[in-house]
């Protein structure tokens, strides 16, 4: 998955953040047509798409998704994430008049704090 074609669907996230790891989680059971694929930072895909689009994969402050061509991170990610799922998720898209600088620095204290606040997993959680 290095090189990543056009209809590429991936997520990659934080495997030992529980709150990430939770989303990836609630993302394998309820599998979208066409699915992502569900990649943490920590694997060796997961680290080479981070670099890749430029972020650290040693302190990755956002998480990466590709959706046929588009990549995201920080709140774009997160909303396109939660509004691919479809029905009721769609109304998350409201979220967009909040403008953009606002939405990612409240990202941003998110992810600077995931750890202190939903914990950190001993191992890395890789979806099955």
């Amino acid at each position: 998955m290095s090189a990543v074609s056009p209809d590429t669907r991936v997520i990659v996230y934080d495997g030992h953040c529980n709150l990430c790891s939770g989303w990836a989680r609630f993302h394998a059971r309820h599998p979208l047509v066409p699915p992502f694929s569900l990649v943490a930072v920590q694997s060796d895909i997961g680290r080479a798409l981070l670099s890749a689009n430029g972020i650290d994969p040693d302190d990755p402050l956002t998480f990466l998704v590709i959706d046929r061509g588009r990549r995201m991170t920080e709140s774009d990610a997160a909303i396109h994430v939660v509004t691919e799922l479809g029905g009721a998720w769609r109304l998350i898209e409201i979220v967009r008049i909040v403008p953009r600088s606002w939405r990612d620095a409240l990202y941003r204290l998110l992810a600077r704090n995931r750890y202190r606040w939903f914990g950190k997993r001993s191992t890395c959680y890789l979806p099955p």
